[in-house]
């Protein structure tokens, strides 16, 4: 059974950094992902890693945030730097063992509970 435990949330003013981690357990192997959910708004994808290490962004955040990962720790990262207020939501990792990679949040079959992200302006 493959765990997914989020941290790294927290409360920052617009502009400022953050950096989430996802121990995953082993689950690095798969295609990993990020997306989050705002209050009131459906659940949103933000970036995911393929199991070769192929990395794919939102539009509203390429350029500002990072994916990676570190196998050797089964921890998967996500840098989000030049935060926005509109990046205010609860952010979860994700993991699909299937052969599949993609922002489709049909295809990840674990996940974590979240870490909440809130930016002031």
């Amino acid at each position: 059974q493959v765990q997914l435990v989020e941290s790294g949330g927290g409360s920052v003013q617009a502009g400022g950094s953050l950096r989430l981690s996802c121990a995953a357990y082993t689950a690095t192997r798969y295609c990993m992902a990020w997306f989050r959910e705002a209050e009131g708004k459906l659940r949103e994808w933000v970036s995911y890693i393929s199991a070769g290490d192929t990395t794919r962004y939102a539009d509203s955040v390429r350029g500002r945030f990072t994916i990676s990962k570190d196998n050797a720790k089964n921890t998967l990262y996500l840098q989000m730097n030049n935060l926005k207020p509109e990046d205010t939501g609860m952010y979860y990792c994700a993991a699909a063992s299937g052969n599949i990679c993609s922002g489709d949040w049909r295809i990840y079959n674990y996940w974590g509970r979240g870490t909440q992200v809130t930016v002031s302006s």
